[in-house]
């Protein structure tokens, strides 16, 4: 399979088919997503969450989202490697973005960058396209956002929610995305979108009419403990068969089973 770039995304929609996206943090993951063909690895800001063991998002730095692309990258050779800006790197003036997101390209590795925000992130979107670094946006509910927000909430229900999303979508286009999650958004008003954008759209909890869809792999491998969104399906339950597994090898090392002479020299 040969590498997938942004221009595969435009076209996939442009022919009708879906989009997977999964996030991973480390080589070895990545590796796995990558022999399965999937077509973007989005290294998430979610790595504070679900790999260092934060409350939220918020505390990440570019420092570490270097330190994980660039694992993600040495696992990959065919999917399109996107890397999460975190809080405050795009924020304070397209400068410190180009100069934070060229961080995540030259030394990372990633091919392209995720912004959250819609309209108030027009300008950061517009800069970094202008220089050549391709841009995927993130409007809906946005992580970084959750103490305006509320927490993690479901945004869009409410009229002028409706319509500031609506305009966040084109915003997001005209500065020159080539993509758009859309995060905890009415399946209605995520098809409505889809429907109006000409580059593609990628749900998260925002229905089966979006162009691609996205979780991260934590949350569809059952790695995330309790906390599970209503969006989120588990595919399989590792956690317990980790579990079984380091329970059994406790027990095999106190009676003294493992190892066994197969595994000694």
């Amino acid at each position: 399979m040969k590498k997938i770039t942004v221009t595969d995304m435009q076209a996939m929609k442009d022919e009708g088919r879906k989009i997977s996206m999964l996030t991973a943090y480390d080589c070895y993951i990545a590796r796995i997503l990558d022999a399965c063909s999937i077509e973007i690895i989005l290294v998430g800001d979610s790595v504070g969450n679900v790999v260092l063991g934060l409350d939220n998002t918020l505390p990440v730095t570019v420092a570490d989202m270097v330190h994980h692309v660039k694992a993600v990258v040495r696992g990959s050779t065919q999917a399109l490697v996107v890397a999460d800006m975190p809080f405050m790197s795009y924020q304070i003036c397209p400068e410190e973005a180009k100069r934070n997101a060229g961080i995540l390209i030259k030394e990372g590795g990633a091919e392209a960058v995720k912004v959250e925000g819609g309209e108030n992130a027009e300008e950061v979107i517009k800069a970094l396209s202008d220089i050549d670094i391709p841009v995927m946006g993130h409007i809906g509910l946005t992580p970084q956002s959750i103490h305006r927000m509320g927490g993690y909430k479901v945004q869009g229900r409410e009229e002028h929610q409706r319509q500031k999303l609506l305009a966040d979508a084109v915003a997001v286009e005209r500065a020159g995305a080539f993509s758009i999650v859309l995060e905890a958004v009415p399946a209605g008003l995520a098809q409505e979108i889809t429907r109006s954008l000409k580059i593609p759209t990628i749900g998260i909890g925002a229905g089966v009419h979006c162009d691609g869809q996205v979780l991260v792999i934590n949350d569809l491998l059952g790695l995330a403990g309790k906390f599970r969104p209503k969006f989120v399906k588990q595919y399989v339950q590792l956690e317990d068969i980790i579990k079984q597994a380091v329970k059994q090898f406790m027990d095999e090392v106190q009676t003294e089973k493992f190892p066994a002479d197969e595994h000694s020299f």
